[in-house]
């Protein structure tokens, strides 16, 4: 999953969500360097994501974007899965999108001071093209899968992704319904499970 699902995924909890947004610019002992509930957003991060990459509906969306993407479709269901859930925000937080972003980016700016440079970087393009919003319509994931297609090594093809995502919008939205409110299950357990096994 993306930024905003991962934020979603947080559970409300500051610490958490620092973990889980810093989770693919983290190795080594995590332990020694982050506090605990750090440590558990930076776990619940990795198991979200093998949760992810594993399941079924998935792996189905991904299966529709090969043909044309490649080795590139999972990071194209991440992005797509990222907007139905901006899209679709009011069904699933009591906040207005806004408001949620606007808060996210306050608790990381909280904690600039112990997060990893690599991860510093991405914030800044975060936070100034206000990922976390523009991914709820098609023209921020034209303008980020375009802005992906120049860093990618191989033809990604990315640039026309949003055209994908326009032409099969009811077959991914429902693929989103399906899989999302599994993953919502599942990371609210194993929130529950890391926070009393850390």
């Amino acid at each position: 999953m993306n930024f905003l699902a991962h934020a979603y995924l947080s559970f409300g909890d500051p610490k958490v969500l620092i973990g889980n947004f810093i989770g693919d610019f983290v190795r080594g002992p995590i332990e020694e360097i982050y506090e605990k509930d750090i440590v558990v957003g930076i776990l619940l991060h990795r198991e979200i994501d093998k949760f992810t990459d594993k399941h079924p509906v998935v792996k189905d969306a991904q299966e529709k974007l090969k043909p044309q993407y490649g080795r590139y479709g999972s990071v194209i269901t991440d992005m797509y899965f990222d907007y139905f859930l901006g899209k679709y925000w009011n069904n699933y937080h009591h906040l207005p999108l806004e408001v949620f972003a606007k808060d996210t980016y306050a608790i990381v700016e909280d904690h600039i001071d112990i997060l990893p440079e690599n991860f510093l970087k991405a914030f800044q393009y975060m936070k100034h093209y206000n990922w976390l919003l523009s991914y709820s319509n098609l023209n921020g994931i034209r303008r980020a899968m375009t802005g992906l297609s120049k860093r990618t090594r191989f033809d990604s093809k990315m640039e026309t992704a949003h055209l994908f995502l326009e032409e099969n919008h009811e077959f991914l939205k429902e693929h989103f319904g399906d899989f999302f409110e599994e993953l919502v299950t599942f990371a609210k357990e194993r929130y529950f499970a890391l926070k009393s096994e850390t």
